[in-house]
């Protein structure tokens, strides 16, 4: 490893841990990094900063924003209001039913919505039911981390659920519809068999006590506080529209017409803001993701200082070296990128990753790299608490609610609390995408 790869690299390194070990301070820190790493790579004779932030994937931001915008106008319409008492509605407040239908409907609006948004939207339901219904730590805590892991499930369903696909739309890797049908099915699958897992062996409903007359007066309660919350069409019907035309451009347009997503996007969201002249006026002037924003772009720069001294390449070179075959190899990285992923979160993982990622799917189906890097992603992101990013939200949510149990006790949701959930989640959709991509790679010959 040469002088400039060492510096660089320790320049990111160290970010990424500190961001994980300060939360709190995660922004300042990785944008205080991305400082240093272009005044390191300028005096070493790498790069300048110009050259640097020329490097920098800003079609995935402006994607990352302008969805992020219209999330926000399908949020302002109560959508996910009404989406959340028809799932109230489904489980009929049972233990059992609860957290399967509130695990779907996480999965269904994280794969329309960010993370965060989906979590702000759906949990505070979730909470008021498990308020009215009598609860203890052991279903509390399960039933939490399956939300939280099918909202990363959800995210990673879609193109346009979470960063680490919009940064393969973004990026040309993959097509829309490509990730898509190759994506949504391996997702669901997981989520499928997490549910199955959850419902008939572990069992954290198990021990409930099963009252049907609490059960009628919790679905009463919740029924009563949302009478008045009707489907804003206003709003809605825009909105839905404009996303509709989106997702018809993505599928249709011809890519000879250069019309790339991130223009699509752009124009769309316009469309979907200016129909909603003064909310939409508002939601530009005060809704944008300046930390979602900041946070990016900072790893970009840092991810794009270390790619400029070559150390991506040098990994690709040295994972093609292993005496193994390309399935193999192809299986280190997908584990690799999990256990990555778990430690630093998967902003920076997927960041980093998919410069490796590019190199295999030279000689590797691009499906099984991309995909199987997406889903990678997904479980190491599942893995801890803080690892998921709404892990810390649901928390602080939770530790709001003042959820109790019988005795009166405080409930809790923390980094151990979730660990058995995230180690399960973890386990099953990282053996999804490894076997997603020994199918690839059979179907490829």
């Amino acid at each position: 490893m040469t002088q400039p790869q060492f510096i660089l690299s320790g320049i990111l390194l160290l970010a990424l841990v500190l961001q994980a070990l300060l939360p709190s301070y995660r922004v300042l820190v990785v944008t205080a990094g991305a400082g240093l790493a272009c005044l390191a790579a300028t005096l070493l004779g790498v790069a300048n900063t110009s050259r640097i932030l020329a490097g920098v994937p800003w079609d995935v931001l402006v994607i990352l924003v302008t969805l992020g915008l219209v999330s926000q106008l399908l949020a302002q319409s109560r959508l996910f209001d009404r989406l959340a008492l028809a799932a109230t509605r489904a489980s009929r407040a049972d233990p059992a039913r609860l957290t399967i239908v509130f695990g779907i409907a996480m999965y269904v609006v994280s794969g329309i919505v960010n993370n965060l948004t989906a979590l702000v939207l759906v949990l505070p339901v979730l909470h008021v039911l498990l308020r009215l219904g009598g609860t203890n730590q052991r279903y509390v805590s399960w039933t939490l981390g399956v939300l939280l892991v099918a909202c990363n499930l959800g995210g990673a369903a879609t193109p346009i659920g979470d960063f680490p696909a919009i940064l393969l739309l973004g990026r040309g890797s993959m097509t829309f519809v490509d990730y898509l049908v190759q994506a949504a099915p391996a997702t669901f699958v997981a989520l499928a068999a997490l549910l199955a897992v959850t419902a008939f062996v572990v069992r954290p409903a198990r021990g409930m006590p099963r009252d049907p007359i609490t059960a009628g007066i919790a679905r009463a309660v919740m029924t009563a506080l949302h009478r008045r919350i009707t489907l804003d069409r206003r709003i809605f019907v825009p909105a839905a529209a404009s996303l509709a035309l989106m997702v018809a451009a993505w599928l249709f347009l011809p890519a000879s017409l250069g019309v790339g997503p991130e223009l699509v996007c752009w124009l769309g969201a316009a469309l979907a803001l200016l129909l909603n002249r003064r909310l939409g006026e508002r939601l530009t002037r005060n809704g944008l993701e300046a930390e979602a924003v900041f946070f990016l772009l900072s790893l970009f720069v840092m991810v794009g200082a270390v790619r400029d001294t070559g150390l991506f390449d040098l990994i690709a070179r040295g994972i093609e070296r292993l005496p193994i075959s390309g399935a193999g190899q192809l299986f280190v990285f997908l584990l690799l990128a999990g256990l990555l992923t778990g430690l630093f979160s998967a902003g920076p993982s997927m960041a980093a990753l998919l410069e490796v990622a590019a190199s295999l799917a030279k000689r590797l189906p691009p499906s099984a790299v991309y995909v199987g890097l997406a889903l990678s992603v997904c479980a190491g992101s599942s893995l801890f608490l803080t690892a998921a990013t709404a892990g810390p939200l649901a928390q602080a949510l939770t530790e709001r609610a003042d959820i109790r149990d019988a005795d009166g006790q405080k409930l809790r949701f923390g980094f151990f609390d979730f660990l058995p959930t995230g180690l399960l989640g973890f386990a099953i959709i990282q053996l999804t995408a490894l076997g997603y991509a020994a199918w690839v790679l059979s179907r490829a010959g």
